[in-house]
């Protein structure tokens, strides 16, 4: 038994792929950020903590993070209604709407800010419509918070969407037929299935807005205090020879963003093991 399964396996053995799986990782992933952590102790702890908390560094980071949670949960509400109409309903030019959605991992992103900037800038397409009714969007969080809609939304639509297709609607018309309202079936039947997928977008989505900086830098005015967003600091300091100081910022940005992102799938396993005990039982 123990040999037909050994000779029924086509990838190599554990300790081959664990050790491609370690290598891959420490080159990629942890070797970097340690350089990363090991140039910012250049500084002293005190020019190191003065540095992350300079009230320039602290507006950066909040504004980053702030569009980047608003931008996930504008996404969040978008993306399921998006993934829905694609997976549930029929219509012409579904297949043209599937294909648009991956059309910011596609496009550069340098080239979507700049798109965005013209058409929301105060003389663009739709910024000289909202101008007279008092609404500006570029050079301002507004914008940021558009520019990241427009490269997250992707994260959530590919998530949820496989598991829609996935669902059988026989639930949905047994809640129906037993009086369930609409609103009512979504809320105890749909939801408690979609939500670890979205959670998974959702974070997916805020982390690469957290780090998003060419369809940012555009629209967003780079006005210090106000609409400047963390990488745009860090390139700033970078392109002055500050190279202690960027890493110092780009290391708490980095905390910051792991801290949250532990949260976020603390949620998602949470809500995980409820949704099997629920099943379970029923």
């Amino acid at each position: 038994m123990m040999r037909q399964r050994k000779a029924d396996r086509v990838l190599p053995g554990f300790n081959l792929s664990l050790g491609f799986t370690v290598l891959y990782l420490s080159l990629i992933v942890l070797i970097p950020l340690a350089a990363l952590v090991i140039k910012s102790l250049d500084l002293s702890p005190s020019e190191w903590w003065d540095t992350v908390t300079n009230p320039r560094v602290v507006a950066s980071y909040k504004l980053s993070l702030l569009t980047s949670f608003y931008a996930a949960l504008a996404n969040l509400v978008f993306g399921l209604l998006l993934a829905w109409v694609l997976v549930r309903y029929r219509f012409p030019g579904k297949r043209i709407i599937d294909g648009l959605i991956d059309l910011p991992f596609a496009l550069p992103t340098a080239v979507a800010g700049i798109a965005l900037t013209t058409i929301y800038a105060p003389k663009g397409w739709i910024g000289s419509l909202l101008e007279p009714l008092g609404i500006k969007v570029a050079y301002t969080p507004l914008g940021i918070t558009l520019a990241l809609i427009f490269i997250g939304l992707p994260f959530v639509v590919r998530t949820v969407q496989p598991v829609l297709q996935d669902m059988e609607s026989d639930m949905e018309e047994a809640a129906v037929l037993l009086g369930a309202y609409r609103l009512r079936t979504f809320r105890k039947v749909i939801l408690p299935e979609l939500l670890p997928p979205l959670l998974t977008g959702f974070a997916l989505a805020f982390a690469r807005g957290i780090g998003e900086y060419g369809s940012v830098v555009f629209i967003s005015g780079n006005m210090p205090m106000k609409t400047e967003i963390a990488p745009l600091l860090i390139i700033t300091k970078l392109e002055q020879y500050q190279y202690s100081q960027a890493a110092a910022v780009a290391v708490g940005l980095l905390l910051i963003s792991f801290v949250l992102l532990l949260g976020i799938n603390l949620l998602q396993r949470w809500s995980n093991r409820r949704l099997r005990v629920v099943s379970k039982e029923a």
